[in-house]
């Protein structure tokens, strides 16, 4: 998800245009915001939760769907950048594609929220870790978990699965980050960037100083720079979060812990003891998850069920509305099968 970056093109205020907000009641140590969406199926009953949560301190943006009589909990968390709201259809879809059986929360990164709330603070790979074990402590989740993450975010979910054994029921992996890609030329640049004090400040500094241009402008950069292919959605959640200095800044350094971290061997021993309860999915072309990753797993760990996704669909998926709704239905499909067995 950091190649977004490269195309920091975009940043709104408010969220997308085909969305109504309607302040709700407030709760302790939570601000909501709820959002009707006019593009939702007739069907659909529920709707989608944009909403700022308290999480050891630090103000967490939650989007999720609460079903009446969840069987489980969804708990989904992003790549990086963090920033929720860019998976609005992909929750919307896995609600519905899930039939209402299980609610779906989906949990920004520390310090890629929209507003400054933590005043600049940093947040390392371990520290995200750490926020997202202690969002189910603080929500009180009772109902058996499904840990869902994507890029990075399947890094934290196998973490997750790791310190609650008996909560967690399976982890899926979407285009999994779980290792560096020595042949991606992509991460070599990035490596230069985010491990130069020097260089990362300048790429803060630009892209912080977008947030200076008029809305229309970013949006059009945003366009121009990746495509019409991206959804609204995409294109506001980048125009109103990464420009943001505290954003950016915080994007880059979590960047540069991940690849700290995922020099090391992955903990395949772990994954063996586990691999009944992980899937992963990989893409045709994606330095993050290379197909070589996919034959590595295979031959670590048998066991996991593995996937490749050849619908043309890209590791950015949440930037789509057509690679949203096909992942979201993949999971549940994988979902409902663990649950079959």
């Amino acid at each position: 998800m950091l190649a977004r970056i490269a195309a920091l093109t975009e940043r709104p205020r408010s969220f997308i245009r085909s969305f109504k907000y309607r302040r709700t009641d407030s709760i302790p140590n939570s601000r909501r915001r709820e959002m009707d969406f006019t593009d939702l199926d007739s069907n659909a009953t529920k709707c989608v939760n944009l909403r700022l949560c308290s999480v050891s301190g630090c103000m967490t943006e939650i989007l999720e769907i609460r079903a009446d009589r969840p069987s489980f909990h969804v708990v989904f968390v992003p790549g990086n950048p963090g920033v929720i709201t860019f998976y609005k259809e992909f929750v919307e879809s896995l609600f519905k594609s899930l039939g209402g059986m299980a609610s779906v929360s989906a949990v920004g990164a520390s310090g890629h929220t929209e507003k400054n709330w933590e005043h600049g603070k940093l947040y390392s790979l371990q520290e995200q870790i750490d926020h997202k074990i202690e969002f189910i402590k603080v929500q009180n989740i009772e109902a058996p978990l499904v840990l869902v993450g994507h890029s990075i975010g399947s890094y934290i979910a196998l973490e997750m699965l790791r310190r609650l054994p008996e909560k967690a029921m399976y982890c899926i992996g979407l285009y999994p980050f779980l290792a560096l890609n020595l042949q991606s030329k992509k991460q070599a640049v990035i490596v230069k960037v985010i491990m130069s004090r020097v260089l990362s400040t300048m790429v803060t500094l630009f892209v912080a100083s977008l947030s200076l241009l008029p809305r229309q402008v970013l949006r059009l950069i945003s366009e121009l720079s990746n495509g019409k292919s991206w959804s609204n959605t995409a294109h506001e959640a980048c125009c109103s979060h990464l420009p943001q200095y505290h954003t950016i800044h915080n994007v880059l350094y979590m960047a540069r812990t991940e690849f700290i971290k995922l020099s090391e061997t992955p903990d395949w021993e772990f994954m063996r003891e586990n691999q009944e309860k992980i899937s992963f999915l990989y893409g045709i072309d994606d330095h993050w998850g290379p197909l070589q990753m996919f034959e590595e797993v295979s031959r670590q760990a048998s066991g996991i069920a593995l996937s490749i996704e050849r619908e043309g669909h890209t590791h950015g998926f949440c930037c789509t509305e057509a690679g949203s709704i096909w992942v979201a239905r993949h999971v549940a499909s994988l979902i409902k099968n663990k649950l079959a067995r």
